[in-house]
Parts: structure tokens; sequence; C-alpha cells
């Protein structure tokens, strides 16, 4: 196939900054360039055809780039219409990669661009959100004729997943990677935590410290974020809905309230929910003058844009990636990123150490599924602990660290009843 003319990227004279950003987050990927050395001598996908929706930058390229290394032929589009990188995407294709993504496009270009991806019948698929795979349960329903099952990446993604199996719906297994301890350990909480700020502070250009900064939410992306804005001296307040995890938030040190109070103190806000108009009209209402919004979960959904569009008097873009939105009152709110990823839409995503952990976990569950898909049920399935274990252990070999093992002794008192 030639990924040139199969492809719909924006510029393919791009290709050569591509390649330089997908040579550089390689060199700092160390647990998959040890599985793509397996995946050389193995092919474990040979004349497979693989579909990857994910954030189409850097290190998602390189997860590409390995699996086409297990003898896959592989296409590859954007979860996100801001996170996609042009350049990453024109050298892509100049790796024999077939592309259907560029930066920026129209709602209903989005749409056509996921649904070309599926158009090769794909026997595996990466999902990041749930998209395609709610594609190949709605309008593509044709395109999955030869699918074996996948893997998804995000939280959100696994609500939706879990939806279609609880009606008996879904119609292939998928892979829980998010759930998996070194996804949600690592990539959501220290992950998120960095890649967050370092977007809203590379858009903003704005101090965190001193900052009364609100973090909707308290799951692992939660905690991630909290703990970075912490470091950073900001006073953190934190919304929740789940009373554990509120209680959790209170013995780590930060305020608990509900969002209408925390609305009246915060000058940042960042929203890791997963769910709907988590902040809303009547939290613009209490704001104060030039509250920063922003969002982390995976839709453009935390943070009505409808109410607070409906509550102003005009809308203007006073830097790249902020937007003015001018209230009634004479008061400013301020939306980064469209309300869309602000780690991603305005800035580069998780440092590559992180996602070299997480995009092993992908490369090794679609393995997986490959290996066994014939006796999985089509259902929701979490990534087996011995390969959450191994990315584990590659990842302490890659830091030159070791562990300690249990002597013949110990594991037969840990196997016994008696003292």
């Amino acid at each position: 196939m030639n990924a040139l003319n199969n492809s719909i990227i924006a510029n393919p004279e791009l290709a050569p900054e591509g390649h330089l950003k997908i040579e550089w987050v390689r060199a700092h990927m160390p647990v998959l360039n040890r599985i793509r050395e397996q995946f050389e001598k193995e092919q474990p996908f040979k004349g497979l055809k693989v579909t990857i929706s994910l954030h189409l930058e850097a290190k998602t390229a390189y997860l590409a780039k390995v699996v086409q290394a297990g003898g896959a032929e592989v296409t590859i589009t954007g979860s996100n219409p801001l996170s996609t990188q042009d350049d990453v995407c024109a050298a892509l294709v100049e790796d024999g990669i077939t592309v259907f993504a560029k930066y920026n496009p129209s709602d209903e270009e989005f749409k056509a661009l996921n649904m070309k991806a599926l158009e090769c019948k794909p026997d595996l698929l990466i999902d990041d959100g749930g998209d395609l795979v709610t594609l190949l349960h709605s309008e593509c329903k044709d395109m999955a004729v030869n699918l074996r099952g996948g893997a998804e990446e995000t939280t959100t993604g696994i609500l939706r997943l879990k939806a279609l199996e609880k009606e008996g719906s879904l119609a292939f297994p998928m892979v829980a990677v998010n759930d998996a301890f070194c996804k949600y350990l690592f990539d959501n909480r220290y992950g998120t935590g960095q890649s967050v700020f370092d977007g809203i502070n590379r858009t903003t250009n704005l101090v965190a410290a001193g900052k009364t900064v609100v973090v909707v939410g308290y799951g692992w992306c939660g905690k991630g974020v909290a703990m970075r804005a912490k470091g950073l001296g900001a006073n953190v307040i934190v919304t929740e809905i789940d009373a554990i995890k509120a209680v959790e938030a209170y013995m780590d040190g930060f305020a608990v309230m509900p969002m209408l109070e925390a609305a009246k103190l915060g000058d940042m806000f960042i929203t890791v929910t997963g769910n709907r108009d988590v902040i809303r009209g009547e939290h613009y209402e209490v704001m104060k003058n030039g509250a920063i919004l922003s969002n982390a979960g995976h839709f453009d959904v935390e943070v009505n844009k409808l109410e607070l569009a409906a509550m102003s008097t005009g809308k203007r873009t006073v830097r790249r990636n902020i937007e003015e939105y001018q209230l009634k009152d004479g008061r400013s709110i301020y939306l980064l990123a469209e309300g869309r990823l602000v780690n991603l839409a305005a800035g580069d995503g998780h440092p590559a150490e992180i996602m070299d952990m997480t995009f092993a976990l992908q490369a090794m569950s679609l393995k997986y599924v490959n290996d066994q898909y014939e006796s999985l049920g089509k259902e929701v399935i979490n990534v087996p602990y011995e390969l959450d274990e191994q990315v584990a252990r590659i990842k302490l070999e890659a830091l030159g660290m070791g562990i300690d093992e249990l002597t013949p002794e110990q594991a037969a008192y840990l196997d016994s009843w008696a003292e």
C-alpha cells in the first residue's frame, strides 16, 4: 500500500521536523524499545491490519511504528482535533503508515477522518475515548467484520465500553489498559499532573504560586494535578461527588468543598472528571473577574461552553489557545484550548518516560488480544497482571535498579496459614 496516496494529512513537506520529534521520544522510551526488538523478531501482527486512534503526536507515532515493526499494516487517526501535530503525521506517512489526521479539522471533517481510518476493516484496534468503538457499533458496523478485539486508553473510553457491555451490545473484546497499574499509577497521576501545568504555563505565561487552584475530581488524574499544583506553590481546593475520595483529598492536605463555594475562590480551575457540565452557569455567576478555566478530561463537555457564551456579550481570542468571554456584568472569564484537553491541545502531552510505560502496555495488550481472541468473550478485559509486572520490571532495568526476590522460605510462609 502507498501510504502517501492513501493518507489525508495537512502537508507532507513537514516530515523532517516530525522525524526529529519521533527520534527524540524514541531515545527516551526504553521499555517500548525493548518491546520493538521483541516484535521485530516474533512478527506477532504479520499480515494483520491495525487501526489506531490516539492523540497524534510524537510518542503516539512511535507506538504506531512499534506495532508496524511487529508486521502490521498500520492506519492511524487523531483522537482530538487540537492535539494532532501535522509534522508528525507527515513523518509517519513517509514511514509507510497510513494517516487520516490534521490539526483543527471541523467536527464533520474530524468524524470523516475517523471513519476513513476504519475503511481498511482492521483486525485489531487501539482506541482513545471510545470514538472508533462507537463508530463500529453504529455507522460503521460493516467495518468490524474482521475485528478480533482491541485496547482502550482512557477512563472515558472504558466508561463507554462498559455501557456497551452492560446492555449486551459490545461486539468484540477490549482490554481496559487505563485500569492497569502501570497506567493509572504513573500516566494518570504523574503524567497528567505534569503535562496539565506544562500546557497551562505555556499558554498563559502566568505563575501558579500563590493562586487558588480548584481541581474538579480527585481520581488518579485529579490526584496528580492537585499534587503538582501544590508543588508549584498554589493553594488547592478539591471538589468531589465521592465521599471516600473527598476524605482522601482532605487527608492529603487539600481543602474540600462543593463546586459552588469553590467557584467564588478559584483563580484557576482544572476539570478531571470524565463527566459533563461540572462547571456551568451557576458557577460562572460567582466567579472572580479573570478566572481561568481548563479541562483535562477526554471530551470538551466538562466546562459548559454554551452557558458561558449565553452569559457573555462577546468572545475574543487574546492569546493562542485563550478565549476571553466578556460577561454582561463586566467580568471576564478565560477558557483555555476551547475546553479540550489542555495538556495536549495546548501542550505536548505527558512526558515520554511516562508514556513509555503506557504504550508498552498498549502494544503488549494488543498482542495478548491477538493471541487469545478466540477464547476471549465480547467483554471489557483487565490487563493481565503479568503484563503489568513485565512493564515495571523492564522499566526498573532501564533505570538501573533492582529489587529483592522472595526466598523459598518466605514464599512458603506467605502461602501458609500457620505462623
